[in-house]
């Protein structure tokens, strides 16, 4: 549990930070959006880049990656039909709630839980792998062409349905994972001049999201009725905190026959509390900023609880 403990501790830590720098003013009055924007643009295209280019393709392709993948599309599946009949959101605000019920923390709580709950750090590459290079490029292509009118681009200028189909191409998420499996799939080790650089800018993006979503908290009564979303965000952290939980246990005990310590770091890892990136998603397209934001840290709060509750009963 210290490794949980320590986890969480870390994130409250720099969130708290960026609340302070925005309470004070001392980053600007648009930091958050710029930050928003380093790191979609800059950090997390460099740390896709470094960290598959350094990694083990056959841990990464493993048990893992299927029943990680699996719950996380079934989940996030279910929220958009959940949502789309219930709460009758655009499509915008449902892939930004499907992120928010099923991308997990996987890197700045994930990696401290699988190395002092898990005893293993592997367990993160394949989830690292499914979020960024598959289901980011999914959401976001949705984003790139509904949050902004297809047609109708900058200044109202109509676009061609060839710059339309392009536009997902450009994204530097996608490009930076493609990049990165690349690299790591015809063997190749860039040098060490290209890669420090990288390794430094990728090491930013976690902090970096963590300021960002504690800036975002700044002057907004969080769960304020009027302003936040609240069956919206009930539903996502349901399905984060509880769903995709079940849904890993179930697949990983019944579909792959795990038992033991390997059934409980996939019930754990699926546990993990909603990723700030979803936020910095939300921010870049400027739609569902209220719902990642206030899912994030409802299922970061109930994540602990959580979390402790599956070690007591699976570990």
């Amino acid at each position: 549990m210290s490794g949980v403990v320590s986890g969480f501790t870390v994130i409250f830590l720099v969130v708290a930070l960026g609340y302070l720098l925005g309470r004070t003013g001392s980053l600007g009055e648009h930091a958050s959006s710029v930050l928003a924007r380093l790191v979609f643009f800059v950090c997390t295209p460099a740390l896709l880049i470094h960290s598959l280019a350094t990694s083990d393709l056959s841990v990464v392709f493993s048990s893992t990656l299927a029943i990680a993948s699996a719950s996380a599309l079934i989940v996030g599946a279910a929220y958009v039909v959940i949502a789309r009949l219930w709460l009758r959101r655009a499509v915008p605000e449902l892939v930004i709630g499907a992120l928010s019920s099923s991308y997990v923390n996987s890197v700045n709580l994930g990696l401290p839980i699988a190395i002092f709950v898990l005893d293993d750090a592997s367990f993160i590459a394949p989830l690292l792998l499914f979020q960024i290079v598959f289901y980011s490029p999914i959401a976001l292509t949705a984003l790139d062409l509904t949050a902004l009118d297809p047609v109708a681009g900058p200044g109202g200028k109509r676009t061609s349905t060839l710059k339309t189909a392009l536009v997902p191409l450009r994204n530097p998420i996608l490009i930076g994972g493609v990049i990165g499996l690349a690299v790591s799939l015809v063997g190749w080790t860039p040098p060490q001049s290209v890669m420090e650089p990288l390794n430094m800018l990728g090491q930013a993006s976690v902090p970096l999201a963590l300021l960002t979503f504690g800036l975002t908290l700044t002057g907004v009564a969080v769960f304020k009725k009027g302003q936040s979303p609240r069956r919206d965000i009930a539903l996502a952290s349901v399905m984060k905190m509880v769903a995709m939980p079940l849904v890993a246990f179930a697949l990983a005990k019944w579909a792959f026959g795990l038992t033991g310590h390997a059934l409980f770091a996939q019930v754990v890892i699926a546990a993990l509390p909603t990723a700030q990136n979803v936020l910095v998603y939300a921010t870049r397209y400027q739609r569902g900023e209220v719902l990642a934001r206030d899912s994030a840290l409802m299922t970061t709060l109930v994540s602990i609880p959580v979390i402790a509750l599956i070690a007591a009963t699976l570990a």
